[in-house]
């Protein structure tokens, strides 16, 4: 499809975990609360339909404008103003996606499968809650809501027709076995997730699920704590308190992705020593590792990473990367039939246009004849040709000049009035 000549064209800009740094994100970051002030500073910036996707792994603005250039600047300065960073400082942490490429991001997010973790549930649920605060805002008008729809169909296909979404599920349950096999029941538990991320967040779910006891929830930036621990009906407590957290945990679950380690094993020995050396059971989901692989060489500390648990969860790296084409596959199928769809709808503007010309000489004519409907009908059939065949006659008389105008023409009107 040629989304230049579209009204509106989509556009994404955002940042996500591999294009920018975890302290970039979290100054970035837009909390549900914040959401309201945010779309409002785009509708002053002129923009009238938008949707602010934030969580762990990114920060993005999906919109629809008529200038993806103008659309992209105008999101950077307000980026840039909230984050008291400058424009220029958010260049490189930044990547501006408009048309066809915006779309086929957008279908890619929501099914899943740009995450940190390929398949991770919550990201489609994350999106539909950003399009209710987008409603409430009056900033998701019809094609906002039209490429949403066609992007949870997409998901759907996606999680129906493939096995990418058994993955992360699976994970997190390979986590609970280890857990329950150092500690047993773990109705005597205490969790600790360290970061906001959604794989870790599955992990403490499913341990939750399994009986754990207590959890309490730190991450870097507390309002992030504060909203996880709210969904998951738990405990938040300040990042800087790492070392006591880690010494009344038995299951310490992290999702910090931040690029450096958080956990090292001067920290759990110290944690050990004052446990008096009852064992802790890791789950680093970072991507980069939130851990220092050093921890396992601890006594008394048993580390999984997400490849340990995927290896015992998962039938191994061929199938997930079938899935994972299988899936992809889907998303341009989909994407080429969006494309269509815009395509048809861009034309019905000229055909009501079209229809209304038809109506208005069809009156005039009924004015003129009356009841006669041969003199009526015939004079109707001239006056709708009479503009067409004169531009026909035109192009004709061009010569060679208007030769080329004059064919497409001729091929045009075969195929609109079926005339073969």
């Amino acid at each position: 499809m040629g989304w230049e000549g579209s009204m509106t064209r989509p556009v994404v800009i955002g940042a996500n975990h591999r294009s920018s740094a975890l302290a970039a994100r979290d100054a970035l970051f837009v909390d549900d609360a914040a959401q309201a002030s945010f779309l409002g500073e785009l509708r002053e910036a002129g923009f009238t339909q938008a949707l602010a996707v934030s969580t762990c792994d990114r920060v993005e603005v999906w919109t629809l404008h008529h200038d993806p250039a103008l659309a992209e600047a105008s999101v950077i300065n307000i980026l840039a103003r909230r984050s008291q960073m400058t424009a220029q400082a958010l260049q490189g942490q930044l990547y501006r996606l408009a048309d066809e490429a915006a779309v086929k991001h957008i279908f890619a997010v929501t099914s899943s499968l740009d995450s940190l973790v390929i398949g991770e549930p919550h990201v489609l649920g994350q999106v539909k809650a950003c399009q209710r605060m987008a409603r409430d805002a009056g900033m998701c008008g019809a094609e906002l809501e039209n490429l949403l729809a066609a992007a949870y169909g997409t998901a759907k296909r996606v999680r129906s027709e493939t096995v990418i979404a058994e993955r992360p599920v699976s994970i997190a349950s390979a986590a609970v076995q280890f857990a329950q096999d150092l500690h047993g029941d773990l109705k005597d538990c205490e969790g600790l997730l360290l970061g906001a991320g959604d794989m870790g967040e599955l992990v403490a779910e499913a341990m939750l699920a399994a009986g754990l006891k207590r959890l309490v929830v730190a991450a870097p930036r507390l309002s992030r704590a504060e909203a996880i621990a709210a969904s998951l009906n738990c405990h938040f407590a300040p990042f800087d308190d790492l070392a006591p957290l880690l010494a009344d945990a038995d299951v310490v679950m992290t999702a910090v992705s931040g690029r450096i380690t958080v956990v090292n094993p001067e920290q759990i020995t110290q944690a050990l020593r004052k446990r008096r050396r009852k064992p802790v059971f890791l789950v680093d989901t970072g991507i980069p590792g939130d851990v220092d692989p050093a921890v396992n060489r601890v006594d008394g500390a048993y580390l999984y990473d997400l490849t340990d648990l995927e290896r015992v969860a998962m039938e191994g790296r061929a199938s997930r990367e079938q899935a994972a084409r299988e899936a992809w596959a889907i998303v341009e199928t989909e994407l080429s039939a969006f494309a269509k769809t815009m395509a048809s709808r861009a034309a019905v503007p000229a055909i009501i246009s079209l229809r209304g010309r038809f109506e208005l000489v069809r009156e005039q004519v009924l004015v003129e004849c009356g009841a006669d409907a041969e003199k009526s009908t015939r004079l109707l059939i001239h006056r709708l040709l009479h503009e067409p065949s004169e531009a026909m006659k035109e192009l004709a008389a061009a010569g060679e000049a208007g030769q080329a105008d004059w064919e497409r023409a001729e091929r045009l009107l075969r195929r609109l009035f079926k005339l073969d």
